[in-house]
């Protein structure tokens, strides 16, 4: 194009390596603000979807190149988008580009999630016990030994957090991994979050885990079936009492159950004043800042509320007639709401006699729920 008048710029373009269907890309961005402060007349590629595969993006690099007067021109295919029938003609190839780009993405998933059912390693970092040979997954002697006393010394002291502890005076850390360059990172201390994910990770037990599913895995297992459920028991053992504040000195019974009139979940809060401890149930919004208005939202003494639901809930327990009348059609014959009574007393009782976490515990399998109205609760 020399007898056009044209001058190649000496700064090139490229992003090799990058997909089209993204705008964050270095020289992309370069070639933008190259073109916003007038250095470009025209953009030369070698066909339109080296430019983008996607249509918004497109869109967005069209009105680019039209506030600034710029041409676009495809060596391969004979198009101007100063005119109309110009830009109609490329909006029809981006929309086949963006098409062929979201079919190939569908394909490749596609082939992930049948070879993740096939028990296939299908790539990314592997665990701590294991490395990576032609493609499969290899069991590390040495770090598999690490990877049974981790699950051992859990189950020996049943706390993540003690366990982090334990490993970090034992001087045992994460993975040392090696990047292309020669660079090795990794061997840091286990983080909590990387203990929980370890325990539960499933490809321990030679399984291969995908989008809710598990699959039997063409590597070997480090954890026996044994190990492996104590562990998985232990962890559900410690979500419940989180939820039930077992190891907690004064356990809000009524969290996560409790709301507010406009609908708000009521949170556990407290103050100190003198050496005495108030617990209070508040709006979330009061807590995190979001309502600009102080005077909304919620703030009640803890003990008041919880004391009203106890109290309501096993008068109506020790009421046969609420008890038989609450199920409707759906009442059972003569035994079986005589075993409902009994039931119903046994639960109040329990109610009133019981520790404050298996109170809370008991509230929520009876999956309560308790709005705070502005008359009435």
């Amino acid at each position: 194009q020399k007898h056009e008048g044209w001058t190649a710029s000496p700064a090139l373009y490229d992003d090799g390596g990058y997909s089209g269907g993204t705008m964050e890309r270095p020289a992309l961005k370069r070639l933008i603000a190259d073109i916003e402060a007038g250095q470009i007349d025209v953009v030369v590629v070698y066909k339109v979807d080296r430019l983008t595969r996607a249509l918004s993006d497109f869109a967005r690099l069209v009105d680019v190149f039209d506030r600034r007067g710029v041409s676009f021109v495809s060596i391969t295919q004979q198009f101007n988008t100063t005119t109309s029938m110009g830009r109609l003609t490329l909006n029809v190839l981006l929309s086949f580009a963006q098409f062929e780009r979201e079919v190939i993405g569908e394909r490749v998933r596609d082939k992930i999630a049948a070879s993740k059912k096939k028990g296939m390693w299908m790539g990314g970092m592997p665990p701590l016990g294991y490395d990576v040979k032609d493609r499969k997954l290899v069991v590390n002697e040495n770090e598999a030994k690490i990877v049974v006393h981790i699950f051992e010394r859990y189950l020996a002291l049943k706390s993540v957090r003690a366990l982090g502890d334990d490993l970090a005076s034992a001087g045992i850390n994460s993975k040392r991994r090696l990047r292309r360059g020669g660079e090795v990172y990794g061997g840091q201390p286990l983080t909590r979050g990387a203990l929980y994910a370890m325990l539960q990770n499933r490809l321990y037990r030679g399984e291969i885990s995908y989008k809710g599913g598990v699959y039997p895995g063409e590597h070997p297992a480090i954890i026996d079936p044994p190990l492996w459920d104590a562990a998985q028991a232990t962890l559900a053992g410690n979500r419940v009492d989180r939820a039930t504040g077992v190891h907690t000195n004064h356990p809000s019974l009524l969290t996560g159950m409790a709301f507010d009139d406009a609908g708000e979940r009521l949170t556990p809060s407290h103050a100190v004043k003198k050496g005495a401890r108030y617990r209070y149930y508040v709006s979330t919004s009061l807590v995190t800042g979001a309502r600009t208005n102080r005077s909304g939202g919620r703030r009640i003494p803890a003990s008041d509320l919880e004391t009203l639901v106890i109290d309501r809930l096993r008068a109506f327990l020790n009421d046969p007639g609420a008890l038989v009348d609450d199920l409707g059609a759906g009442a059972p014959d003569a035994s079986g709401c005589e075993r409902l009574i009994e039931r119903g007393r046994i639960l109040a009782e329990a109610l009133a006699a019981d520790a404050p976490d298996k109170v809370k515990a008991r509230l929520m399998t009876l999956q309560c729920r308790v709005d705070v109205k502005p008359d009435r609760v």
